[in-house]
């Protein structure tokens, strides 16, 4: 109602300025005309007050099971939303089971509850105008859930069920297998994400995070290996939620405990898999017969717990994360126009991290444009950043920091990363601080001691001519071939 409000009283101010300047017009154009306009103010010497950051406080709670929970009441609207964690993914597949993990959720979701087919939840659901979805990552899964808060007894009745008492239908594997199966073969079609795919493959050597999931492997996944799945990582030391909304603590804390007080831990939670150890150094090529190529450049990086975490964010957004304003979108898109899309990114983890830097380019500018990158980020190693494109970036990140939390559903799923991750408990509170506190020199030692050069690994996915273009520029080359 008051984002309502807000647009009426939006909407009759915009009215107000137009008939006035029709007025104003009719009455006396020639000085209206003959105003000068206001000069534009350059946005990096506008002058405001700090933004302050403060968030609430959320409550946490352990259940006697060992199930830990984060709870914050908000209510701005009659709405409960509920997050639950899940440390399960690609990266606990059994080898040659592939897809086990994110076939094991989607399952949960669909193929129904004890008691009560997968169709029916489906119907009491919609009845209730809830939404229920489930996301399986590399690392965990989230199942993410809201219903309006009269429906709360209701709807939380069917998602804990979903989760201890899955009945994993026959029909709805089979229907997530074909599914699945049609997805992986369509990739194929998308260079990009073929591309994507492949480097995170390499990039992943020597860890069961590097495995993908083919065809194959989703053929051979049975119903009995969903329930042998579940038993192993659905369980309460294994989970993490939070529940924020239209709700109060102490009547929150009893319907959990009502719903999972009674489940007990079968298992341990999973050892952490072995980490990455790709041959740095190496060029690989995938062939595909497009006209424009896929250039992508990568890391090893710092973990989210290493002091070099923040410089090395501050790096990658002045690199290419930082958008029109970063060093290889302004060299290789906004000045030479060799390139479609172009950019950085940088994918800390709790015990490793993932640098990388990408291009799309014409099959012609390829050797050009990955001259141009591996150039740039060696440029950012011999040389300090300046003084104002260093602050820039440090205000870009910091304001953006600020404007993701601004739901208490996002503070409450962020509190519980941290934890899960295992990232100190003022992380949030000293972020700010510490990307404010990172200066060149630290920019460049991190540069120095992560993006040596020699030390990246490239891939490119383009045609045949790409890869004579290749080889005969930077010498041995190594082909690779996708599976699906």
């Amino acid at each position: 109602m008051r984002r309502m409000g807000t647009f009426k009283i939006q909407s009759l101010r915009a009215l107000t300025i137009m008939i006035w300047m029709i007025v104003s017009l009719l009455v006396c154009p020639e000085s209206v005309m003959a105003a000068t306009p206001l000069p534009l103010s350059d946005p990096d010497h506008l002058r405001y007050k700090p933004l302050l950051f403060e968030p609430p406080k959320v409550e946490r709670v352990v259940l006697e099971n060992g199930m830990c929970l984060y709870i914050l009441p908000d209510k701005e609207l009659p709405l409960v939303e509920i997050k639950v964690l899940v440390r399960t993914g690609g990266t606990y597949d059994p080898a040659g089971q592939e897809g086990l993990a994110e076939l094991t959720g989607t399952t949960m979701r669909t193929g129904g509850i004890s008691g009560m087919s997968g169709d029916a939840v489906d119907e009491a659901l919609e009845s209730m105008a809830a939404n229920f979805h489930v996301s399986v990552n590399r690392d965990y899964s989230v199942f993410d859930f809201s219903v309006l808060k009269k429906d709360l007894d209701r709807g939380f009745d069917l998602f804990s069920k979903t989760l201890t008492q899955p009945v994993f239908e026959e029909s709805k594997l089979t229907q997530a297998k074909d599914l699945k199966i049609e997805e992986l073969r369509r990739i194929s079609d998308d260079p990009q994400k073929l591309a994507f795919r492949e480097f995170g493959r390499i990039m992943h050597e020597g860890s069961p995070r590097g495995r993908i999931v083919t065809g194959d492997s989703v053929r051979r996944i049975q119903r009995d290996d969903l329930l042998s799945c579940h038993r192993r990582f659905y369980h309460p030391k294994n989970i993490m939620l939070s529940i924020t909304g239209d709700i109060e603590t102490v009547e929150t804390r009893k319907l959990i405990e009502r719903h999972f007080g009674a489940w007990t831990s079968t298992e341990e939670k999973p050892a952490p898999p072995a980490l990455p150890r790709p041959n740095e150094g190496n060029i690989f090529f995938l062939a595909k017969d497009v006209p424009q190529s896929i250039v992508i450049f990568g890391w090893l990086a710092p973990e989210k717990k290493s002091a070099q975490f923040y410089p090395f964010e501050v790096l990658d957004f002045i690199v290419g994360s930082g958008g029109f304003r970063s060093r290889i979108f302004q060299e290789i898109r906004t000045n030479l126009g060799l390139a479609y899309s172009t950019g950085s990114f940088y994918n800390a983890k709790s015990d490793y991290g993932l640098f990388g830097a990408f291009a799309l380019t014409k099959s012609e500018s390829t050797v050009q444009v990955a001259t141009r990158i591996r150039n740039i980020l060696k440029g950012i190693s011999e040389k300090p950043v300046p003084l104002e494109e260093l602050e820039r970036a440090r205000k870009a990140i910091l304001n953006s920091f600020i404007f993701s939390f601004t739901s208490a559903e996002q503070i409450a799923l962020q509190k519980l990363m941290i934890e899960y991750e295992g990232l100190p408990d003022d992380f949030l509170v000293t972020y700010r601080s510490k990307i404010g506190n990172v200066k060149a020199e630290d920019i460049r030692n991190v540069a120095l001691r992560h993006l040596a050069p020699g030390r990246e690994i490239i891939l490119i996915v383009g045609s045949e001519n790409v890869y004579r273009d290749i080889s005969a520029t930077f010498g041995k080359v190594i082909r690779i071939e996708a599976a699906f």
